[in-house]
């Protein structure tokens, strides 16, 4: 029940990543909002939670990861309100940045009490496995629930959704989950300070193709860095970095390119083939099915032979997978996208677990909440870029939309080759353990 109640957490979190998409043709009308607008709907959300992730679990590990998951669940409740109710698209944007801010504090939280109650590699891999399937089950439900309710009711009740999730999440939580003891160490605001713009402002250019922009992020990124050096309790310290390097940048890869194509695909199903809300969901389920049903799957095997295979292998597929992209025509069917969606999910599928277990194994139980935020920020991090990136490089559906199209997929798919050599070259695998 506890694993239960966790996992609800990280249900929200990754529901209001992909639910928005199928929503955001319609709420652009609505809202009179241009592409841009649109990408900032999805990635105000994603740059607010990557930029705060770290922060959200320092503050777990120094003041207890349960009052930070409760503060957590009612930031996101009241966010979500505001989102149903948002009369314009900066407000929208406003809104889902408070979502983010939310989910920022519970994901870490979330998933260091999962990771501190199971402590043995087997055993925490299975209970990853769980975590990583309820994430990729929200997912899923997210384009085919936001299909359903934005072509009966609109996009606003797509937010208000949460509400109940939230209330029925927090009581539990405040039930189930102990107080925990809090670590050593003191908050860093000087790097929560120059790690928001950093991000934030990088994006901003990618999106605005702004140059002011792209020195603001440079300097934010030069100031972070020097902080963290020299501070004495550092959000991000070097010896996480560095331990960490290679299961960080394959989480960035990872969300880099899945949740950019997922952007992407839907404006190909909703702009170029004409697809309704919610037969776009219905289409999309090829990808978010196989990573659903193989994430638990990809749990165990992690446990019996350690993520470094499944991470190879999860990778090659989601290269052929995105490959195919270039032969998507004008008039291909859908039928041809078929192993676009299949190879993404399943690669997605296999890699989510393993690049977890591969983050969190690499540090010891008592810094669990950094391990975390390192992982997810470098994950929600390469979302928001990606979808900051690819959904410049695809542009609005019209003329010349294919060829972007094309494009996008040989950038992912150059990615992820480059990710198959970090990973043979910089993650460890330990030695199979029994099951």
């Amino acid at each position: 029940m506890l694993l239960f109640t966790l996992c609800a957490g990280m249900f929200l979190v990754q529901l209001d990543v992909t639910v928005v998409n199928v929503a955001l043709p319609t709420l652009g009308t609505g809202l009179h909002a241009d592409l841009a607008a649109r990408q900032w709907v999805a990635d105000g959300y994603t740059v607010v939670l990557a930029a705060f992730l770290l922060t959200g679990g320092a503050l777990g590990d120094v003041v207890g990861h349960r009052r930070i998951v409760l503060t957590g669940f009612g930031l996101f409740g009241v966010a979500s309100v505001a989102c149903g109710l948002a009369a314009t698209a900066p407000e929208l944007v406003a809104a889902r940045a408070g979502q983010g801010l939310g989910a920022a504090l519970l994901l870490p939280g979330t998933l260091a009490v999962i990771t501190n109650a199971h402590p043995g590699r087997a055993e925490r891999a299975r209970a990853l496995g769980v975590w990583a399937g309820v994430s990729a089950l929200a997912l899923a439900a997210g384009p085919v629930l936001g299909g359903a309710v934005v072509t009966a009711a609109g996009w606003r009740p797509v937010f208000w959704l949460n509400v109940p999730i939230v209330l029925a999440a927090a009581f539990a939580t405040w039930r189930l989950v102990p107080r925990g003891e809090r670590a050593p160490g003191r908050l860093d605001p000087a790097g929560a300070a120059t790690a928001a713009p950093a991000l934030g402002a990088g994006v901003y250019a990618v999106i605005g193709g702004s140059a002011v922009a792209a020195v603001v992020a440079a300097v934010a990124l030069a100031a972070f860095v020097a902080v963290e050096r020299r501070s004495p309790d550092p959000m991000l310290p070097l010896d996480v970095v560095r331990r960490t390097l290679s299961a960080t940048f394959v989480a960035a890869a990872m969300n880099f390119v899945g949740i950019g194509a997922i952007l992407v695909l839907t404006l190909y199903l909703q702009g170029v083939r004409h697809a309704s809300p919610l037969t776009a969901g219905l289409e999309v389920l090829p990808l978010f099915g196989p990573l659903s049903v193989l994430a638990p799957i990809a749990g165990r095997l992690t446990a019996r032979f350690g993520p470094r295979p499944l991470m190879v292998a999860g990778l090659a597929l989601g290269v052929l997978g995105m490959a195919n992209l270039a032969l998507l025509g004008e008039n291909s069917g859908y039928p041809a996208l078929l192993p676009t969606l299949l190879g993404l999910g399943t690669g997605m599928g296999l890699l989510t677990t393993a690049v977890v277990t591969a983050a969190v194994s690499s540090l010891p139980p008592g810094r669990a909440g950094v391990a975390s935020g390192v992982n997810n920020t470098a994950r929600q991090a390469g979302g928001a870029l990606g979808v900051a990136v690819l959904g410049a490089v695809a542009g609005t559906p019209g003329e010349g939309f294919l060829d972007g199209l094309h494009l996008v997929g040989a950038i992912a798919a150059a990615l992820w080759l480059t990710a198959i050599g970090v990973t043979l070259a910089g993650v460890r695998n330990p030695s199979p353990a029994p099951v």
